[in-house]
């Protein structure tokens, strides 16, 4: 089959930030979508309810090797996007084997169901710039060693490997793209971006007086998911298979972070966020900021939403949410 022919995409975490965006994205460029769902019952629909009848889900799970078989089978797929995975970082801590069966080990099983029922498919596996941890440079691009330091960025670390190891060992097209922090009004309210716009939608309307937060001296490299969905998609159209990072290259404080939202609707942050010890990480990880020269060099890939437009967005979004 030629890949630019009958244009199928089978999504892992569809129903996650990315995995919503991405569907937008692929359903946009005239594919069918097909996405993996597990069979639990807190799973949640919202951030794909729009797409209700425009995608079909398909019940399976990454612990399950059986099941991927599957739904490979079932979606017959010309690209699978692997973005299933335990992926808030202080969980893993507290579920560390969990979260190596799912980050870790659940890619091998996509792999290696690929592998069986149809090995032209072209894979890509979220990778993370939390394996770069307690980083070795500044900035952080495709050559920088990993030192993971959270049982996430250990398990995303052998993600990141496997998914080389299959492309070198079986010739297959999978590539990885070590995407740094990317945020949006669908992030999960544990994230911090999220946990600030929505804390600064309840205190402007009058539903809470403070926002609790851990070290707001931490920086991060912050991108909005809409764009970064669109270089995991890129990646999958070259004509070889590579890795490539894809941040910003910009870093801001939390602290930063606060400052804007909280003065995009007119407040102080100052006078409302409080510093909690129960948020402060066993182990911080240091300044994470990406260097995307390559996938500019090769996709013509560049964010187009700033940290502040991203930011605004968010408050704006939680505040009409909260209004309802």
């Amino acid at each position: 089959m030629n890949h630019r022919q009958g244009r199928r995409a089978l999504i892992t975490g569809v129903t996650g930030q990315d995995g919503s965006y991405l569907a937008e994205l692929l359903l946009a460029e005239g594919y069918e979508v097909s996405g993996i769902v597990r069979r639990s019952s807190t799973e949640s629909f919202e951030r794909i309810a729009h797409l209700e009848g425009r995608i079909t889900l398909l019940q399976a799970d990454l612990l399950d090797q059986v099941s991927l078989q599957e739904a490979v089978r079932a979606s017959r797929p010309s690209e699978i996007y692997n973005l299933a995975a335990q992926s808030f970082v202080p969980t893993s801590w507290s579920q560390p084997v969990l979260t190596a069966e799912f980050t870790a080990v659940g890619v091998t099983r996509m792999l290696e169901a690929i592998r069986s029922v149809d090995p032209s498919v072209r894979f890509y596996q979220a990778s993370s710039s939390e394996m770069f941890g307690q980083v070795r440079e500044v900035p952080q691009s495709e050559e920088t060693p990993f030192y993971p330091r959270s049982p996430y960025g250990v398990a995303k670390a052998y993600g990141h490997f496997i998914t080389v190891n299959y492309r070198e060992s079986y010739d297959m097209f999978a590539v990885s793209g070590i995407l740094f922090n990317h945020e949006s009004p669908r992030r999960g309210l544990e994230f911090v971006t999220r946990k600030i716009s929505d804390g600064v939608a309840r205190i402007k309307l009058g539903k809470a007086e403070e926002l609790r937060l851990g070290n707001l001296d931490a920086q991060r490299d912050w991108g909005f998911a809409g764009d970064y969905v669109r270089a995991m998609w890129l990646m999958l159209q070259r004509d070889s298979p590579a890795d490539y990072v894809i941040a910003t290259g910009i870093t801001h404080t939390i602290r930063h972070a606060c400052d804007v939202a909280f003065s995009h609707v007119g407040l102080d942050w100052e006078r409302h966020v409080v510093i909690d010890e129960r948020f402060l990480r066993p182990a911080e990880v240091d300044l994470l900021v990406g260097d995307a020269g390559k996938a500019e060099r090769e996709l013509d890939w560049r964010p187009a939403v700033t940290f502040e437009e991203m930011m605004a967005m968010m408050v704006d979004a939680d505040i009409q949410r909260l209004s309802g």
